[in-house]
């Protein structure tokens, strides 16, 4: 497994996370009970960290910390890297307090390496969050501070309402197909070394398998490596930059494992050329 310095951290993780949003039925679901294929999305996170990925997101609206709890369970600590987020609802600040406090006994821990804020609120003024979140790192609730989901003025306007701490990651969608954050906010974040976790890097599963739609450059690429197509997605991310780390769902042992063999493929200088075009 390669590791790398996640942002500003000091921290090294893995350089594939594994996300833990499953579906919006596995969401549903979970309120009123029921937890569908909860042994394999358990078995699929320790597949991954048997293969060396130190690196797992979740949140509180996806209802899988106590996977995540459950899956880590004899694992040292300290080698983690367990980010979560605070869900848009609760971002005033006597509720981010108690999202936080809710996190923590769901996964079972004393602190969150990352707590991000999911979504941006039109209702809330970004200080009154970061001010709570500031003050969930002064009482070692938290390590580090991120957001999710914030477009490059938003993102400025958060970065700006810190008095103390540092943003030091950004989460959003980002793959082949998409690639909307290289306009404007991934420049801006590769200036200011905030780590950029992508979401969706698989195009939200159209890059898997053998599939007939999918761009001929993608398949060329595939094909000339004898590789899967997960490991040209995960690394042709991996190419845009050391502030890059990919976040692919764990739902499956099987593909876990193959997402972590990312690194038996490396892309010369004709593939980055010919992805370009995708």
């Amino acid at each position: 497994m390669i590791f790398k310095e996640f942002g500003k951290t000091g921290f090294k993780v893995s350089a594939i996370g594994m996300g833990t949003y499953y579906d919006p039925a596995w969401i549903a679901g979970s309120f009123l009970g029921i937890h569908r294929n909860k042994k394999q999305h358990i078995d699929a996170i320790k597949a991954g960290l048997e293969s060396g990925i130190n690196f797992i997101d979740t949140a509180e609206i996806y209802n899988t910390e106590p996977i995540v709890s459950e899956a880590i369970k004899g694992m040292n600590r300290e080698e983690l890297f367990i980010a979560t987020k605070v869900f848009t609802n609760h971002l005033r600040k006597e509720k981010v307090i108690k999202s936080c406090n809710r996190s923590l006994k769901r996964l079972g821990m004393k602190y969150i390496d990352l707590y991000q804020i999911h979504f941006p609120s039109s209702m809330v003024p970004i200080w009154e969050t970061m001010s709570a979140m500031e003050s969930l790192v002064d009482e070692g609730k938290i390590r580090h501070i991120g957001i999710s989901n914030f477009d490059l003025v938003k993102t400025q306007n958060a970065i700006e309402a810190m008095k103390k701490y540092e943003i030091v990651s950004t989460q959003m969608p980002y793959n082949l197909y998409n690639r909307s954050i290289e306009k404007d906010l991934k420049p801006f974040c590769d200036r200011n070394g905030i780590a950029i976790m992508a979401y969706y890097p698989l195009a939200h599963g159209r890059i898997a398998g053998n599939r007939s739609n999918l761009p001929e450059p993608i398949k060329k690429v595939a094909e000339k490596h004898k590789s899967p197509l997960t490991h040209v997605a995960i690394q042709w991310l991996l190419s845009r930059g050391e502030n890059v780390f990919p976040i692919p769902r764990a739902s499956n042992p099987l593909h876990v494992r193959e997402n972590a063999k990312f690194s038996d493929l490396i892309l010369d200088e004709e593939d980055l050329n010919l992805l370009k075009g995708t």
